[in-house]
């Protein structure tokens, strides 16, 4: 019923009429809210930035939060608000922070409304089975961003028809085409973002525009083909003040010793799984697609 009320106050600031329900829709199970919070997850991490992120389901409650150490406190609340305002409504939360700004202050009245930028709904067929909110990263747009990986990662995750629910009577997909068009594979250059994540592989459109930390993976062997830039990446080498960040990632702030290179628009580097590898010098903007092969022996299942 709240569904209801909420989605008839907002139709006509939207231009539109509150969705029916449907009879059978697809669920989100956790296994996905999983894949999508380490998207999200994994995304800040390489930006070096804090966030929490909530998915919650169709109706808006919530299946999972993870709160990044470093974090403010209330940041799981708002990003909670956030993932169930983009999940009542069906469309990201930035459209009502932009009308809201615009003097649809009224807006601001309805209950259990979080109009703020960093809420995602994720859908299946155009049905909305649930959403992303998240809230601590570096902006109201780093929020998005990082939302947005999240939603990516669902998407892959349903090509591979993974833990994803089915309604009933509907028959089971194989692993389908992933096709990302021009445009979409263009803004993921802009920030430097994964554009594929799924269990075997990953295929990132990566930017950098300043040096990195020198990174080790546990599983992924990376296949880098450099697009546009100049950089000096340093490969293997004694790592310096290490640091875990995950059970499969470990981090350092330079190397010592290692082997040398020089990467220019069209090289080809393959870093294999437990190498070190630090890009320490940058030309920006430093463009690259980076596919991450994951070893199938050594991946939690």
């Amino acid at each position: 019923m709240l569904n209801l009320l909420l989605g008839a106050a907002l139709s006509a600031a939207l231009g539109g009429t509150a969705p029916s329900t449907p009879v059978s829709t697809p669920k989100l199970e956790l296994g996905a809210a999983r894949a999508i919070v380490r998207a999200s997850v994994e995304q800040a991490q390489r930006d070096g930035s804090g966030g929490a992120i909530a998915i919650v389901d169709a109706s808006g409650e919530p299946l999972l939060l993870e709160r990044l150490d470093g974090t403010f406190a209330a940041s799981g609340q708002i990003s909670i608000g956030k993932a169930r305002t983009a999940a009542r409504f069906g469309k990201p939360t930035r459209v009502f922070e932009e009308l809201i700004n615009k003097g649809r202050t009224a807006m601001t009245a309805l209950p259990e409304f979080t109009p703020l930028i960093g809420g995602l709904p994720l859908l299946v067929d155009g049905v909305v089975v649930g959403a992303i909110g998240v809230s601590g990263g570096k902006s109201a747009d780093h929020d998005e961003q990082l939302a947005l990986a999240g939603v990516q990662a669902f998407e892959s995750w349903r090509s591979q028809r993974v833990s994803l629910a089915l309604p009933a009577g509907a028959k089971a997909e194989t692993a389908s085409v992933v096709h990302r068009k021009a445009a979409e594979v263009a803004r993921a250059f802009e920030k430097g973002m994964p554009l594929i994540e799924v269990a075997d592989y990953k295929v990132h459109a990566s930017r950098r525009d300043s040096p990195g930390e020198v990174e080790v993976h546990a599983t992924e062997t990376d296949i880098v083909y450099v697009l546009a830039g100049h950089a000096t990446l340093v490969t293997g080498g004694e790592l310096v003040d290490a640091r875990k960040i995950s059970a499969l990632e470990t981090r350092a702030k330079s190397v010592r010793g290692g082997e040398v290179q020089a990467l220019a628009p069209g090289d080809l580097v393959v870093v294999p799984r437990g190498t070190p590898h630090w890009f320490r010098e940058v030309q920006a903007p430093f463009t690259y697609y980076v596919v991450k092969v994951i070893s199938p022996m050594e991946v939690e299942r």
